[in-house]
């Protein structure tokens, strides 16, 4: 995939949003690491002891990161302060993302990638772009 010069690349899981932005012209890939968002995705409710009521305590915390997340997109996205955008996100996370677009997050959304690329270095997330 040929990402424009100065696309942003949000890359998320169900705790970590990681945006990058493509500082390359003419078609090339190179992304630069943003500030990480500060997000408050809520708290996910009282605890529980069996391992059913943990699981369902993750996933409601991690959708509400992923709401969390799609609203902070959608704000920087409606404020004019991210243009091009494309989204890596965990398969799950991702479904999770899209119930929370925007229309007009939609609008300037370049591609989508479901795969977990939390934490990987630079030059893995970029190969996985290019690839895309």
């Amino acid at each position: 995939m040929i990402l424009p010069n100065g696309a942003t690349v949000a890359v998320a899981d169900g705790e970590t949003l990681s945006l990058f932005k493509n500082g390359a012209h003419e078609g090339g890939l190179s992304l630069k690491p943003l500030e990480t968002p500060k997000l408050d995705a809520g708290n996910s409710g009282a605890s529980r002891r069996s391992s059913e009521a943990e699981h369902d305590d993750k996933s409601q915390a991690e959708d509400g990161y992923a709401a969390a997340s799609a609203a902070w997109l959608n704000k920087q996205v409606l404020e004019g302060k991210i243009g091009p955008l494309m989204v890596i996100a965990a398969p799950r996370m991702l479904g999770e993302l899209r119930k929370h677009y925007h229309k007009q997050l939609e609008a300037v959304l370049v591609g989508e990638l479901a795969k977990d690329l939390v934490g990987r270095p630079v030059a893995e997330i970029e190969a996985a772009v290019a690839s895309a």
